[in-house]
C-alpha cells in the first residue's frame, strides 16, 4: 500500500509539472503575441528598382552604309559636339560628287564662260540688228519716194517686206536669247543643288558626336560592315547622371515631381543617397507593367558608372507621432484581434513594417497576432 501510494504521488507530481510547463509555455506564447499599439514617426513610400544612367545618353548611328575605315575614338574618351567618331568608306558617293562637280562646272561655263552658248546667239542678234537698221533705212527712204509718187510699187513692197522680216528676225533672236539664258541659269541651279546633295552625302560618311560627353561603348571595329540600322557607339554625359526608377502601375498615381527618393546602390553598401523625382514618363511598359520615373541626386557619389543598380523608396508622405501597429497584426479585411474579438480599424499611412491606425482601437488596446 505504501508503494502504491508513493507511485500515485509521483504520478501526480509529474502530471502537475507537465501542466505547469504547458501553462508557462502558453503564457509566454500569449505574451509574445500580445502587444500594444505604439506612437512613432511613419513614412509611406513606394518601392522601385533603380538603375544609374548618364544624362543625355544616346546611341550613335550612321546614316549611310559602308565599311568602317577607322575608329577615331576609344571607350572612355571625352568628346565635344561635332568631334569625328568614325570614318566610313564607300567609293560610290565620292564618284557621284566628282561627277556632280564636273556637271556644275560645265553648266557654269555654258552660262557665263568664254565659250558660252549665249555668245553665238548674241552674235546673231548683232547681225540681225545691222540688217534691221539697213532694211529700215531702205524702207523709209523708199516710203518717202512712194509718198511723192516716185518709184514703183514693187520696189516699195520689197523694201517693206525686208524691213518687216528683219524686225521679226530680231525679235525672234531676242526671245531665243532670253529663253536660253533662263534654261542655262536653271541648269546651273540644278547642277549646284545636285552637287550640294552629293557633297552632303559624302560628309555623312564621317560620323560626328552630337553632344559634349563621354564614349561609354563602341560596338564596331575597323573593317566591319555598318548600316543605318545598327548602333556604332553609346555616348552620354560625363558628369551628370540620372536615376531610372521602374514603378509598378499600382503605385504610379502616387508619384509626383520633386518627391524625395531614398536610394541604396549595390556598389555602395549601407549608404543611403537622397534624390528628387525629376520626370515621370506617361507610357507604360507593357512587358513588365511598370512606368519609368527619373530622379536626380541631391549629392551624387564621387564615382558612378552606367548600369549601376539598386533599390529605391519614393517618399509619398511623412507623419510624426501617429498610432501604429505592425502590419503582421492586421488582417486582410482591416481587422485586429483584441480581447473583445476581431475589431475593424481604419488605416492610414503604411510602410513595409507598420501601418497607421486612425480609429477602431486606442494605444491602451491589447492586440494579438492573427493565426
Amino acid at each position: 500500500m505504501v508503494f502504491l501510494k508513493n507511485a500515485v504521488s509521483t504520478l501526480d507530481l509529474k502530471l502537475w509539472c507537465c501542466i505547469c510547463v504547458g501553462f508557462i509555455i502558453f503564457s509566454c506564447a500569449n505574451k509574445e503575441d500580445k502587444i500594444l499599439p505604439t506612437e512613432r514617426a511613419l513614412t509611406e513610400s513606394v518601392y522601385a528598382s533603380a538603375t544609374i544612367q548618364p544624362d543625355s545618353l544616346y546611341q550613335v548611328y550612321a546614316i549611310v552604309s559602308g565599311l568602317i575605315d577607322a575608329n577615331l575614338v576609344e571607350e572612355g574618351d571625352l568628346v565635344s559636339k561635332g568631334d569625328h567618331l568614325f570614318q566610313i568608306i564607300n567609293n560610290t558617293p565620292r564618284l557621284n560628287t566628282q561627277n556632280a562637280k564636273l556637271a556644275l562646272n560645265l553648266a557654269q561655263d555654258n552660262y557665263k564662260g568664254n565659250a558660252t552658248v549665249l555668245s553665238s546667239i548674241e552674235s546673231e542678234i548683232s547681225a540681225a540688228k545691222l540688217k534691221f537698221k539697213n532694211d529700215s533705212i531702205n524702207y523709209f527712204r523708199q516710203k518717202r519716194l512712194w509718198d511723192q509718187n516716185i518709184g514703183s510699187k514693187a520696189q516699195y513692197d520689197t523694201q517693206k517686206l525686208n524691213y518687216e522680216l528683219a524686225s521679226n528676225q530680231l525679235e525672234v533672236l531676242q526671245n531665243k536669247l532670253d529663253r536660253t539664258k533662263n534654261e542655262l541659269k536653271t541648269a546651273v541651279q540644278q547642277a549646284q543643288n545636285y552637287y550640294q546633295t552629293t557633297a552632303i552625302t559624302t560628309k555623312d560618311f564621317t560620323v560626328n558626336s552630337k553632344i559634349n560627353g563621354k564614349v561609354y561603348a563602341i560596338f564596331k571595329e575597323p573593317g566591319e560592315v555598318v548600316s543605318s540600322m545598327e548602333p556604332l557607339a553609346t555616348i552620354g554625359s560625363e558628369k551628370h547622371f540620372v536615376i531610372e526608377l521602374l514603378v509598378d502601375e499600382v503605385d504610379i498615381v502616387k508619384i509626383k515631381k520633386s518627391q524625395e527618393v531614398l536610394i541604396n546602390l549595390d556598389a555602395y553598401k549601407d549608404v543611403v543617397f537622397k534624390a528628387k523625382v525629376s520626370k515621370i514618363y506617361p507610357k507604360k511598359d507593357e512587358r513588365n507593367q511598370t512606368f519609368l520615373v527619373e530622379a536626380l541626386f541631391n549629392k551624387p557619389p564621387e564615382i558612378l558608372y552606367p548600369g549601376l543598380s539598386g533599390e529605391a523608396n519614393i517618399v509619398i508622405s511623412n507623419k510624426d507621432n501617429v498610432l501604429t501597429i505592425p502590419i503582421a497584426y492586421l488582417t486582410s479585411d482591416n481587422k485586429v484581434k483584441t480581447d473583445d474579438g476581431l475589431v475593424s480599424v481604419k488605416t492610414g499611412l503604411q510602410n513595409i513594417d507598420y501601418v497607421e491606425i486612425l480609429s477602431g482601437i486606442s494605444k491602451e488596446t491589447y492586440i494579438y497576432k492573427p493565426e
